[in-house]
């Protein structure tokens, strides 16, 4: 994980305004979100291994998702990017599991913190930077 400056950090702003907003950035709402906290998130390749991720705290009101209005007030952090590494291939000691299977249906990573290479973090910088110019208080 490789922390991004950004003038976006710290901002405090409706989510619903900030998810519209970087929805035209391919963003989306991350599935690690609760009622209190969670981060829009971009992959950076076609692979979606790595990752652009703003992270946000709920400040006022609750947020209940990717569901229509809500009036939770969220502030920014500090955007970063992020790498997962994922086992390629089938897992020859898996066993069948229906009722797992539609519970578990997405491996965790080998490595949640893999290292990125410098041409993601640039592109990771660029596609900020895009999103910084056109952020209007």
């Amino acid at each position: 994980m490789i922390p991004l400056e950004s003038s976006i950090t710290n901002r405090e702003e409706a989510f619903d305004r900030v998810q519209n907003y970087l929805h035209q950035f391919d963003f989306t709402l991350g599935g690690n979100w609760d009622y209190v906290h969670g981060s829009f998130d971009r992959s950076l390749d076609e692979a979606r291994k790595v990752w652009l991720r703003v992270p946000f705290a709920v400040t006022h009101g609750a947020l209940e998702g990717d569901t229509g209005a809500t009036d939770a007030i969220i502030q920014v952090g500090t955007p970063f990017v992020l790498k997962h590494l994922y086992n390629e291939g089938l897992d020859k000691e898996a066993q069948v599991n229906t009722y797992g299977a539609l519970i578990n249906q997405f491996q965790e990573p080998v490595d949640k913190n893999a290292p990125v290479e410098e041409k993601w973090v640039k592109e990771a910088k660029d596609l900020l930077q895009k999103v910084e110019s056109r952020w209007s208080p």
